[in-house]
C-alpha cells in the first residue's frame, strides 16, 4: 500500500462523492471493467460510463489496465491509496461540507451492504459466521488516538492482498473503523 495521502481539494472529493461514480468504484474494487461492461452492470449508458471514468481517472482514483484492452476499448481497475482528510478544525466550510456528504454516503452504503449480507447470510455457508464484531471505548488523549489509528491501518494493509496472491476459498470482507468522542 502507498503512504497515507492527504485530501484537502474539494473537487477532488467531489469527484468522489458522485454517486454513480461511488457505485463505479465499487464495481472496479471487484475487478476492472470497461465502460461497456459497467454500463451494462449498472443500468447506465456507456457515454454516461466513459465520462464518470475518465473524471475518476483525472483525480487518480483509477488507471487504464492495458492487458485487458483490446483495439479502442479501455479496461480500468482502481488505484490503491490510503486516502486521508484535514482535521475538522483545518478544513473549510466547503470541504467540510463535501466531506459530511461523502461520509453520509458512506455510511448509507455500509448499512446496505449489511442488509444484504443478513438477506443472503442463509446461502453463505459458514462464512455467515464470519463476523466478527466488537464495540468498546477507550479513554485515551489526541496523540494516543492517532498511534491507536495508526496501529489499525497497519493491522488492515497487513491483511491486504493482490488479486493475483487470493486463495481460491478467501472472500473481499467489508471492515469499517470509526471512533469518535463521547458526546455526553
Amino acid at each position: 500500500m502507498p503512504p497515507p495521502e492527504e485530501i484537502a481539494d474539494p473537487a477532488t472529493l467531489k469527484a468522489l462523492a458522485h454517486p454513480l461514480r461511488r457505485r463505479i468504484l465499487a464495481e472496479l474494487r471487484r475487478a476492472p471493467a470497461s465502460s461497456t461492461t459497467l454500463a451494462a452492470a449498472l443500468g447506465q449508458n456507456t457515454g454516461s460510463t466513459s465520462y464518470h471514468l475518465r473524471e475518476l481517472a483525472k483525480h487518480g482514483f483509477i488507471e487504464d489496465e492495458p492487458a485487458l484492452g483490446k483495439g479502442k476499448e479501455r479496461w480500468w481497475r482502481v488505484v490503491p491509496r490510503d486516502l486521508r482528510f484535514p482535521l475538522r478544525s483545518e478544513q473549510s466550510p466547503e470541504l467540510a461540507a463535501v466531506l459530511d456528504g461523502l461520509r453520509e454516503q458512506q455510511f448509507a452504503e455500509d448499512l446496505e451492504s449489511w442488509a444484504r449480507f443478513q438477506e443472503k447470510s442463509p446461502e453463505m455457508g459458514d462464512w455467515a459466521d464470519a463476523v466478527p464484531f466488537s464495540r468498546g471505548a477507550i479513554i485515551v488523549t489526541r496523540a494516543e488516538l492517532e498511534a491507536f489509528f495508526e496501529d489499525y491501518m497497519a493491522l488492515l494493509k497487513r491483511h491486504r492482498r493482490a488479486p493475483e496472491d487470493t486463495p481460491a476459498d478467501a472472500r473481499r470482507l467489508l471492515v469499517r473503523f470509526i471512533a469518535f468522542p463521547d458526546p455526553d
